[in-house]
């Protein structure tokens, strides 16, 4: 019998743990995170990559309830309005498509593009909103958004509209809003930085706000006395709060008021939802 005993098995590298990670079974995402945020540190991943990839792994974990936009806060053109009426609203907001509605905003009937609007409207006098706009995209609350993000690459639906439980318009969400979780915000000359978009109201009781709201407007918007020289916005309120960088899902309650990252990534918090508990 030989007295030769096999070399020992050394310890395995970073790159051998994520390639048994996903080649295997499984794993807690957690797990994954940590392997790359070594890799980051071992500078074999930049800041801007390793943030992109935890974007995807937040979108495959989101829902489209999460980041759309509310109904309150949409934009919307009569079906049966004239297209040369219309040209003020397209003008002022300056978005590529809008929601086309019979009657209030809950009901969604189809979707107006600009460039049909601008190719139709000298062309007949006579022609409405409703004889030019293409049919609508319709997604439930509760649809994650790496599903949706597919099924928008297929069919070319850049805007697709929410609906809730009883079939009526929630909100809508753009292909962009979904690339933003990825890659963070993309900013264009028609974002509109107004300190009155800072709030989305969902219901009576709960609201989603973007990170970079002013404390003092917070306040005075809610009624409360959050605001100290310690901070600027309620991002920065809740890192002060949380002593780190928030994670998204992480979460916390202030004065009956209940305060959850929707959106971050390891540089800076981007949107919150907030829920009144009493």
């Amino acid at each position: 019998m030989s007295d030769e005993y096999p070399p020992a098995t050394p310890h395995k590298t970073w790159l051998e743990k994520i390639s048994h990670l996903l080649t295997g079974e499984p794993q807690d995402v957690d797990d994954l995170l940590e392997l790359l945020r070594e890799a980051k540190a071992r500078s074999l991943l930049d800041t801007d990559a390793l943030s992109m990839i935890e974007g995807v792994l937040q979108v495959s974990q989101m829902r489209v309830r999460d980041i759309m936009i509310p109904r309150i806060q949409m934009t919307v053109l009569p079906k049966d309005a004239p297209l040369e009426s219309i040209l003020p609203i397209v003008t002022e907001s300056g978005h590529s498509r809008y929601p086309v509605i019979d009657g209030d905003k809950s009901k969604v009937i189809g979707v107006l593009l600009t460039k049909d609007l601008l190719a139709r409207v000298f062309e007949n006098k006579t022609l409405t909103v409703q004889d030019i706009m293409r049919s609508v995209s319709i997604v439930p609350e509760s649809k994650r958004l790496n599903v949706l993000l597919k099924e928008s690459r297929t069919n070319g639906n850049h805007m697709t509209i929410v609906v809730d439980e009883y079939g009526q318009a929630a909100g809508l969400v753009t292909i962009e809003d979904v690339l933003e979780q990825i890659v963070g915000d993309i900013e264009d000359e028609h974002d509109d930085h107004d300190d009155e978009n800072y709030v989305f109201q969902r219901s009576e009781s709960e609201y989603m706000l973007k990170a970079l709201m002013p404390m003092d407007d917070f306040d005075e918007y809610f009624g409360t006395q959050l605001a100290t020289d310690e901070y600027d916005t309620i991002g920065g309120f809740m890192v002060s709060q949380l002593e780190h960088m928030p994670h998204k899902g992480e979460s916390l309650v202030v004065n009956d008021l209940k305060f959850e990252v929707i959106k971050a990534d390891n540089r800076r918090v981007y949107l919150i939802k907030l829920k009144k508990l009493k």
